[in-house]
């Protein structure tokens, strides 16, 4: 079962032609990382799906529900799409637990002690219940971005979208982040995500997708892709990585 569904997909800045008519299904539990330059698209097309860059042409269906150019109730889409940025975009003045309680009391109306119930859970999950009543001053950049993912898995979102979210840490806190999404990804969350993490691509993906000016140029399983690229300027961009 497929539980999105991208179809003509085109976005525009300006003049430049940023998504060039991408088709993508993905199934119920799947978990597909995007791949490519700098450039090529792969931020800005989950940011449409997200609904944080409107779409020019084409449409995307989420479990039925159909988006395109006009679409408006994005409210009720973002309760079943979580996604985590490169920065943690966390409340300063807000503790850890505060932080984590805005958005399903806010947004969904849930009362404080299921959210807190389910806080202190995702929190155990991820190593840092001691954490809970501290400040965003008071973490590590691994620590944020931990946190930052529950806050997103708080909503019980059916789809998780990940932008290149160890992109801004330090090399040895990287690992401590990418251990909760191949959690999740044991677990069954489907999942897109962006990331440059070469062994990690390859450990957590279903499907690769390779993107290159605007388009998905291959689309592949994860040995297939590493292994044995399509086309050349797959091999060229996997040439820059020492991932084996």
């Amino acid at each position: 079962m497929n539980i999105l569904e991208i179809k003509n997909l085109h976005k525009y800045y300006h003049t430049h032609h940023v998504l060039k008519d991408i088709c993508l299904e993905v199934k119920q539990k799947e978990v597909v990382v995007i791949l490519g330059p700098s450039g090529c698209g792969k931020s800005t097309l989950l940011r449409c799906i997200n609904g944080l860059e409107e779409i020019a042409e084409g449409s995307i269906q989420i479990e039925g529900q159909i988006i395109t150019k006009d679409f408006k109730d994005w409210t009720k889409i973002r309760q079943k799409v979580g996604m985590v940025f490169q920065s943690y975009e966390l409340f300063d003045h807000l503790s850890v637990q505060d932080n984590l309680l805005l958005a399903p009391m806010k947004v969904q109306k849930r009362h404080k002690q299921e959210v807190l119930e389910e806080v202190k859970y995702w929190l155990e999950r991820v190593g840092l219940l001691h954490k809970i009543q501290s400040f965003p001053k008071e973490l590590s950049g691994g620590q944020k971005q931990r946190i930052a993912i529950v806050r997103s898995l708080c909503i019980n979102p059916k789809i998780m979208l990940f932008d290149e979210v160890t992109a801004a840490l330090d090399p040895e806190i990287v690992r401590e982040v990418l251990d909760v999404i191949l959690n999740l990804a044991k677990e069954g969350m489907t999942m897109l995500i962006v990331t440059h993490e070469m062994g990690f691509a390859r450990a957590v993906a279903d499907r690769i997708i390779f993107m290159d000016e605007g388009q998905i140029i291959e689309l592949a399983k994860p040995d297939n892709f590493f292994d044995a690229p399509q086309t050349q300027r797959a091999k060229k961009f996997l040439n820059l990585f020492d991932f084996h």
